[in-house]
C-alpha cells in the first residue's frame, strides 16, 4: 500500500519503521528534515509538503502533539486536505479534542476523503514492539481498508463508534491511567511516611488485586526515583485538558479526574512537564510534610 506518515517523534519513527519493513510504500514529511533521516536512508520516500505526501499516498497516518497541530497539518497552506485525492483516507493516531475529530472528518467527507481518528495506547514500547491498542472512530468501511496498517502497528483494534469515538474512548484511557498513577503515588507516600521499604510495598502489590500496569511500570520508577521521561507528564497534562473540557461542556461531574486533573497542574507548576507523569510523587513529596 502507498502510506504516508507524518510525526517522526519516539512513537511515530518506529511505527513508520514497521510499516516499511512490512514492505508497504512509505512516504515521509517531517518539520525538521533530519527527523526523517533515518528513515529515508531505510528506504522511505521524502516529501517537500503535507500535500504532495498526500497527492502520492493511499492512507497518510499522522501521530503528532495536539488538536491545533493536526488541524494545521490538514487546513494549513500545502496541508493534506490540498493534495488529497478522492477516495484516499487520513488515519491520525493522535490524541486530539472529539469536536477536532468530527469538524475535520466533516471536512474531509465534503471531498470525498476518509477520516479515521485512531488514538493508540502503549507509549513508546508499544511503539517498538508493534504492540498498540488502536481506538478508532470513523466509517467501518475506511476501517477495514486500513486494518493491514494497523495490524502492523498494533495488536488489537477496536472499531468504538464514528468519527470522535476514538478520541472518546483514548480520553477514558488517559482519565484511568493517570489516576491509576496518581493512586501508585499515593501509596508509595504513605508507605514512605511509615519508614516501609517502597520496593517490598510494590512487590506486595503486585501479588494482589492492587495490581496493575501503573503500578507495575510507574511504582518501579518511583522505587527507583527514576522521573526521566517514559512518556512526558505535559502530554498526560495535555490529555487531561482535554477530558476536563468535555466535562465542563457537557455538565458531567468527574471529581476524581478533577482531582488528579489539579495534581498535574502542580506538577507542572513545579516545572516537571517534560519528566515522567511519576513526578506525582514528588508533587506529593513537595506539598506534604
Amino acid at each position: 500500500m502507498r502510506v504516508g506518515f507524518i510525526g517522526l517523534g519516539v512513537m511515530g519513527a518506529p511505527m513508520a519503521g514497521h510499516l516499511l519493513a512490512a514492505g508497504h510504500e512509505v512516504a515521509v514529511w517531517a518539520r525538521r528534515p533530519a527527523a526523517a533521516a533515518a528513515l529515508v536512508e531505510a528506504g522511505a520516500m521524502p516529501c517537500a509538503t503535507p500535500a504532495a505526501l498526500a497527492a502520492r499516498s493511499e492512507v497518510v497516518i499522522s501521530i503528532v502533539t495536539a488538536s491545533a497541530d493536526v488541524e494545521a497539518l490538514v487546513l494549513g497552506s500545502d496541508g493534506l486536505a490540498a493534495g488529497f485525492a478522492p477516495g484516499s483516507i487520513h488515519a491520525d493516531m493522535s490524541t486530539i479534542a472529539p469536536e477536532t475529530a468530527r469538524q475535520l472528518a466533516a471536512h474531509y467527507l465534503q471531498r470525498g476523503v476518509g477520516w479515521l481518528d485512531a488514538p493508540v495506547s502503549g507509549g513508546e514500547q508499544g511503539a517498538r514492539d508493534a504492540t498498540l491498542a488502536i481506538m478508532v472512530g470513523g466509517e467501518a468501511a475506511d476501517l477495514a481498508r486500513v486494518q493491514p496498517l494497523f495490524d502492523v502497528l498494533g495488536k488489537r483494534t477496536v472499531h468504538v463508534g464514528p468519527a470522535g469515538a476514538g478520541q472518546v474512548a483514548k480520553a477514558c484511557n488517559q482519565m484511568v491511567l493517570v489516576a491509576a498513577i496518581q493512586a501508585v503515588a499515593e501509596a508509595m507516600r504513605l508507605a514512605a511516611a511509615h519508614g516501609v521499604d517502597l520496593a517490598a510495598v510494590r512487590h506486595a502489590l503486585m501479588g494482589g488485586s492492587a495490581a496493575s500496569k501503573a503500578l507495575d511500570i510507574m511504582g518501579q520508577r518511583m522505587v527507583e526515583r527514576d522521573f526521566s521521561a517514559g512518556i512526558q507528564a505535559r502530554l498526560h497534562h495535555k490529555d487531561f485538558a482535554i477530558l476536563m473540557h468535555e466535562a465542563c461542556v457537557r455538565g458531567l461531574p468527574l471529581p476524581i479526574a478533577a482531582q488528579v486533573w489539579q495534581q498535574l497542574n502542580a506538577l507542572m507548576a513545579c516545572g516537571w512537564g517534560q519528566d515522567d507523569t511519576a513526578s506525582l510523587l514528588r508533587v506529593l513529596e513537595r506539598t506534604s510534610p
